[in-house]
């Protein structure tokens, strides 16, 4: 039996379109000043959490009794806290945790997300309402109250990897379990109108299982609705971890992260030391905004119809 291989001239346009559409996908988000601005401070956060522990002098653990409570100087850019450890590096250590949070648990809510849209949208019937109706259970569920009680819950379970590195695996996997919904929403209304498309209907009538027709098939075409979403769950992830941290049942400490940093600058707001809580509010915020602004530039770069 004959075989046919793609000749290098087939080869090399393909290679040139998909050139081509990276080069206009980056020229379209170039457009979005702010998306540029955020992508360059966020970049700046992250290679600040890689490196500290090379670029910094100071010990992130290590207190100094003589030097607690400085504001910030020359030798301490962003001042120490009450027992005297360099705040600058104790947030950028922080960073790598709030940030690592977020990524994972967007990770693990995107992943669930996504697979019980894709099955609820392309199924439909039965499989979609039961599915959407335990979508909207979620959906109802007092989000601040439940992540509470999960929180309390985990700690509970002698797990050791959900309490590693002051219970970080166990809020990235209760982060997960409660972030899905809007992804399983949108994927399920791209998956509606995508089932209805030739392609689909071809694949079906060829004989091939439903499930490959799902992920091998559809499912790449939702991926630019789901990069968007995801990128702005990120920040809210962030945001999730540094509300459960600030209220003491996030991360736990010695473990920094930029809530629990918070958690412990509330009595010394009032004795006037405003660094400790200016400079944790200050990185959740910028690493908020620009993950926002990167996932509006991505979503008009990713638009067809402002591809031209």
């Amino acid at each position: 039996m004959a075989t046919t291989t793609a000749s290098p001239l087939e080869l090399s346009g393909t290679n040139v379109k998909e050139r081509t559409m990276r080069g206009m996908i980056w020229r379209q988000f170039r457009r979005h000043r702010m998306a540029l601005v955020g992508l360059l401070v966020l970049a700046g956060l992250v290679i600040g959490s890689v490196s500290v522990s090379v670029v910094s002098p100071y010990d992130p653990e290590k207190s100094s009794m003589r030097e607690r409570r400085e504001p910030p100087s020359l030798t301490h850019p962003m001042g120490t806290d009450t027992l005297g450890r360099d705040m600058m590096t104790r947030l950028f250590y922080g960073g790598r945790i709030s940030l690592t949070i977020g990524l994972l648990a967007t990770l693990l809510g995107v992943t669930i997300g996504t697979v019980i849209g894709a099955l609820a949208g392309y199924y439909g019937g039965t499989t979609d309402n039961l599915l959407m109706r335990l979508t909207d259970l979620f959906i109802s569920l007092p989000r601040i109250f439940m992540l509470i009680i999960m929180s309390l819950l985990l700690r509970t379970l002698e797990v050791p990897i959900l309490q590693a590195y002051g219970g970080v695996g166990g809020i990235v996997l209760i982060l997960g379990l409660l972030s899905w919904t809007g992804v399983a929403r949108l994927v399920r209304g791209q998956f509606l109108s995508l089932k209805e498309k030739e392609f689909v209907e071809a694949a079906q009538t060829l004989g091939i299982r439903n499930m490959r027709i799902v992920f091998r098939h559809v499912l790449p075409n939702t991926a630019t609705p789901i990069i968007v979403a995801a990128t702005l769950l990120v920040a809210g992830s962030i945001i999730s971890e540094s509300g459960l941290s600030f209220l003491g049942f996030g991360v736990q400490p010695p473990t920094p992260t930029w809530g629990n940093m918070l958690n412990a600058a509330q009595d010394e707001m009032r004795k006037g030391n405003w660094w400790m809580a200016f400079f944790p509010g200050l990185m959740i915020f910028l690493t908020v905004i620009s993950i926002n602004y990167i996932g509006d530039g991505l979503r008009d770069a990713l638009d067809p119809r402002k591809m031209r």
